[in-house]
C-alpha cells in the first residue's frame, strides 16, 4: 500500500482530541534521570534464555558471587593470559 505524499497538512484530529488545552508537568522524571539508569540490550540468544529481568538478576548475582570468591591474578598475568603467552 503506497502512502500518499500530502502536499497540504491537513488537521486529521477529532475535536475532542484539543491538546492546547492540555497540560503537562516539565521535567516530571528528571530526577529519575539524573539517578541514573542502566539498561542493557540483550542479545536474541541470550534473551531466549531468561523469562524475565528477575532470571537475568538472579543469574548475574550467582556469577558475581562465584567470580569473588576465585583468587584474584595480578595485572601482569591477566595481561600474559590475554596476550595469549
Amino acid at each position: 500500500m503506497k502512502k500518499r505524499l500530502r502536499t497540504k497538512e491537513r488537521d486529521d484530529l477529532r475535536p475532542e482530541y484539543d491538546f492546547s488545552k492540555m497540560q503537562g508537568v516539565r521535567g516530571k522524571y528528571v530526577e529519575r534521570y539524573r539517578q541514573g539508569t542502566n539498561l542493557v540490550l540483550l542479545e536474541r540468544d541470550v534473551a531466549r534464555a531468561f523469562p524475565n529481568g528477575r532470571a537475568v538478576n538472579e543469574t548475574l548475582r550467582a556469577v558475581m558471587k562465584a567470580a569473588a570468591k576465585l583468587p584474584r591474578r595480578s595485572r601482569s598475568e591477566r595481561l600474559r593470559n590475554a596476550s595469549g603467552r
